[in-house]
């Protein structure tokens, strides 16, 4: 049964459904969606990701809900919160991020279904302050960031990345709620 957690002028914000992985799969096996990550998911490794998604959700109730639009029913990513704990100053904590199929870019999606769940995150008392990071390189999810009302914190060097790889220094937002 989908559960709605948020609604927007144009979006649904939902729990996941088996129909979602195979489109899923398609967005994080795209070279231009997974640009600033290390690599593309195979599908094993991208249905992997939907079920540590489902597995969050069981445990603390938030996540990064499947998002669709409201006029077609169709999924396009995801939009939500992810409870992160790696070896950085800044951490534990809970992370806003977004990734939206790329037939889906430059429609304000990201940002409206990332407002949406602000608002979610300050009715629910989720925590009293979100962060945000990405890739130097990935200006466009950075400038999400910034039309959500997140301020620039600084740069760190993301642990799970080799020293000397491209992606490895990263920008840090966050937001207190």
């Amino acid at each position: 049964m989908d559960t709605t957690y948020i609604e927007t002028e144009r979006l649904i914000l939902r729990s996941w459904r088996m129909t979602d992985r195979a489109v899923f799969a398609e967005i994080n096996s795209n070279n231009k969606v997974m640009r600033y990550f290390p690599k593309p998911l195979s599908i094993d490794e991208s249905n992997g990701f939907v079920d540590r998604i489902n597995s969050e959700f069981e445990e603390t109730g938030f996540g990064l809900y499947a998002v669709e639009i409201k006029e077609t029913g169709e999924f396009i990513g995801y939009v939500g919160f992810h409870r992160f704990a790696f070896d950085v100053p800044f951490s534990p904590g809970w992370e806003i991020g977004w990734r939206i199929s790329d037939k889906f870019w430059n429609k304000g999606y990201a940002t409206e279904a990332a407002m949406a769940c602000i608002k979610y995150a300050q009715e629910k008392k989720l925590c009293n302050r979100l962060y945000s990071f990405t890739a130097v390189p990935n200006i466009a999810s950075e400038n999400v960031m910034k039309r959500i009302g997140m301020s620039f914190e600084g740069l760190f060097m993301h642990p799970a990345l080799a020293e000397g790889h491209w992606l490895k220094e990263h920008k840090l937002y966050s937001l207190d709620l």
